[in-house]
């Protein structure tokens, strides 16, 4: 029997040795193979086995490192995906979990150096919502399975649903605002015209019926004979003279109604109030990504990169809180987490979208702006509300249009 075989000393040693993790430097991807020091694994490096799997790996070097860098990012997202679907958490974490495995896919043998650089990857990439913390890097796994997409695009089609129905409500909400705008001026031609202290009074014969009109103009009709007296000589409606008890009416339109007939613009600008208080509370989402716009970098984790405070048009909106970016001095593509960018306001005069609150989606100019407040005036441009002048738009609101 060999000294080296299954049950005897020398091998129990061996596997007693070789378990659990070496060191990584140690260690040949290409051949699969982890050597205790650093003499076993220059023996390795000499031998015809090493030298022939390095004869491999010289023909197509980029192929190889490319697979070996595929390899180990879907592993390290298996893993996340699995224990951390729902959690932020630590990126040393993870790593440590997934190198318990002997057999793992080995950093040095990806085209990731260290493993800031495999974190600023996922990010970039989209997979994982990464953070840059005094306490190291964190990430959180960004859920992109079928079954997540299909309740997605399910809650999607109910949401285009809802605006559809409440696009049907506006449109019927501002014909009204119309017909009402329309019967103003016959409305308050008439209040003019009349006035409330000539009260025509009206007697009667005894046992007949009283018909009376605030008009003084008007024409009285009744079983009876009556007679229409002026309002100057009888300030009082009253019955006829044969000592029944006299009544007095006020009116009191008179009282409710504004000077010059204004009541019907109170009442149309509470409606106004209401459409968009109702407006505010339906369309405020926590995400504000569109396509189209010009948005600003903030992440300071991209500062070694050179893209802080630079713009970008948002080009492509992936799981409404992550952008597809394109910037617009160095024309590169990044996929940006909503949270590491801010709007950006124009010259007065240029276009805007209203990104969040009651119009949302709507197309605007700007009108002025409020540096003290930090808010905008702006007037919409298109749709339904084309004309109509919003008075104190928050920044965050508003954002540039790519033209």
């Amino acid at each position: 029997m060999g000294k080296n075989e299954f049950l005897t000393p020398k091998a129990i040693a061996n596997r007693i040795k070789a378990k659990g993790l070496q060191k990584l430097r140690w260690y040949c991807q290409m051949c699969q193979k982890q050597c205790r020091d650093e003499n076993g694994f220059k023996c390795h490096c000499l031998s015809e086995s090493h030298q022939r799997q390095m004869q491999v790996f010289g023909q197509n070097p980029t192929r190889i490192i490319e697979g070996y860098s595929e390899e180990f990012e879907r592993m390290f997202m298996d893993l996340v995906r699995r224990s951390h679907r729902f959690s932020r958490v630590a990126a040393t974490v993870v790593y440590n979990e997934y190198i318990n495995d002997r057999h793992h896919v080995h950093m040095n043998s990806t085209r990731w150096a260290t493993l800031t650089e495999f974190v600023k990857h996922l990010g970039r990439a989209g997979h994982c919502k990464v953070e840059d913390t005094p306490k190291g890097w964190f990430i959180t796994y960004i859920d992109r399975d079928s079954e997540t997409i299909f309740k997605d695009r399910l809650k999607a089609k109910r949401l285009r649903a809802e605006m559809v129905d409440e696009e049907r409500q506006e449109r019927a909400i501002a014909l009204q605002i119309e017909r009402a705008a329309s019967l103003l001026p016959s409305s308050n031609s008439s209040e003019t015209a009349v006035d409330p202290n000539d009260v025509v009074p009206i007697k009667s014969e005894p046992g007949g019926k009283i018909a009376f009109s605030l008009q003084p103009a008007a024409t009285y009709l009744s079983k009876s004979n009556l007679v229409v007296e002026p309002a100057s000589k009888i300030p009082k409606l009253g019955f006829d003279e044969g000592g029944q008890e006299k009544s007095e009416r006020k009116d009191n339109s008179s009282k409710s109604a504004p000077p010059g007939g204004g009541g019907g613009l109170s009442a149309l600008d509470e409606l106004i109030k209401e459409e968009e208080k109702a407006k505010e509370k339906s369309n405020r989402k926590d995400y504000w990504l569109c396509e189209g716009i010009i948005v600003k970098v903030i992440s300071k984790t991209l500062a070694d990169k050179g893209y802080y405070k630079q713009k970008g048009v948002v080009k492509r909106v992936i799981d409404r809180y992550v952008g597809e970016i394109e910037m617009l001095e160095s024309k590169h593509v990044l996929r940006v987490d909503q949270d590491e960018l801010e709007t950006v306001i124009p010259q007065i005069g240029g276009l805007v979208k209203i990104v969040n609150g009651a119009y949302r989606g709507s197309t605007a100019r700007l009108l002025s702006v409020n540096t003290e407040k930090y808010c905008a005036k702006v007037q919409i441009e298109k749709g339904v509300y084309e004309g109509r002048v919003l008075q104190a738009v928050e920044y965050e609101d508003i954002c540039k249009i790519m033209q």
